[in-house]
């Protein structure tokens, strides 16, 4: 399979690494000026360097992938959908593997089921330098599916393969939006206080207030689930809150969440995280006063952040 990774940040660097070393033909799309030739990784995945090829269009692009992979900040996507409308999809796919919801339903929207492949990625990277990735965290296996079920499993096994074996763990499964659903879920609880407070998941678990905050967004976001008819892996907030707090934090206890980055640079994803619950609450008459209360912190300090600057 021949791949190419729109934007190259942390997730996208580790795709474009991982692929390349193993032996894959996979070229990043990059922003004009910010090419690189070369990767390094580090962390729990290893440490190597690795040769790759960066583009700053796709005219430079000197083969037909089968493969994008769509890894941009959320508030980048329908920028980089607009890039990729051209691009001839005959016999191709889009990958989405990005943070928040929204984004899935916008490359469908323009390229229809059955071109668009959903995955939930959960392991942490951050960019140390440009070309210099860490992976800090993996809290379970890259999923992948088409909520649609127009792709063919065969080949959505297949893929989840040829990443588990490049070195990113990855599986197949039908049920894919739920699991999108888990993370949406754990990142709005999490990543935005990370950030404002900054400090690690462990500590804003050990915190009672911060914890009573989490227990308040978690809730919201069921009763907007269950006036939106959504379905997740757990019947009740109570039942995701045991596992949140007992399984998915401990081992993540010590990550810090990109958005804290992100803040200090004025721009963050959370209007696809508690900013999506408060528009899916507000358009099915569900109250999300929490939810709406962190998206105009966190909104709050981006203005702060990019007035310093």
């Amino acid at each position: 399979m021949r791949f190419l990774v729109i934007g190259v940040g942390a997730i996208g660097s580790a795709y474009l690494a991982f692929l390349t070393r193993a032996g894959y033909e996979a070229v990043g799309l990059v922003k004009k000026g910010r090419k690189i030739d070369r990767i390094k990784v580090e962390g729990i995945w290893g440490e190597f360097q690795v040769p790759v090829k960066t583009v700053e269009s796709l005219r430079e692009l000197k083969f037909d992938p089968d493969v994008v992979i769509l890894s941009v900040k959320s508030y980048d996507t329908e920028k980089a959908l607009e890039t990729l409308k051209d691009l001839n999809w005959e016999g191709k796919y889009l990958m989405v593997a990005q943070n928040g919801y929204g984004n899935y339903e916008k490359a469908v929207s323009m390229l229809g089921e059955g071109k668009v492949v959903l995955a939930r990625v959960i392991f942490g990277s951050e960019v140390v330098r440009p070309g210099h990735i860490r992976i800090t965290v993996c809290a379970d296996d890259v999923v992948i599916g088409d909520p649609s079920e127009r792709i063919g499993e065969d080949f959505l096994r297949s893929l989840a393969e040829v990443f588990t074996k490049a070195g990113i763990p990855t599986r197949f499964e039908r049920e894919v939006y739920k699991y999108l659903w888990d993370k949406i879920i754990y990142n709005s609880a999490l990543n935005p206080l990370g950030a404002l407070f900054e400090t690690n998941y462990g500590t804003l678990a050990r915190n009672p207030h911060t914890r009573e905050i989490m227990d308040r967004i978690i809730e919201e976001i069921f009763q907007v689930l269950k006036s939106a008819g959504m379905e997740t892996f757990w019947k009740s907030p109570e039942e995701y809150k045991k596992v949140f707090y007992e399984k998915l934090i401990p081992p993540t206890s010590a990550h810090y969440p990109s958005m804290l980055k992100d803040i200090k640079r004025g721009k963050t994803e959370i209007d696809s995280l508690n900013g999506a619950i408060c528009e899916l609450g507000r358009k099915l008459g569900v109250p999300t006063p929490t939810n709406e209360l962190i998206t105009k912190l966190v909104k709050a300090k981006e203005l702060l952040s990019g007035a310093d600057r």
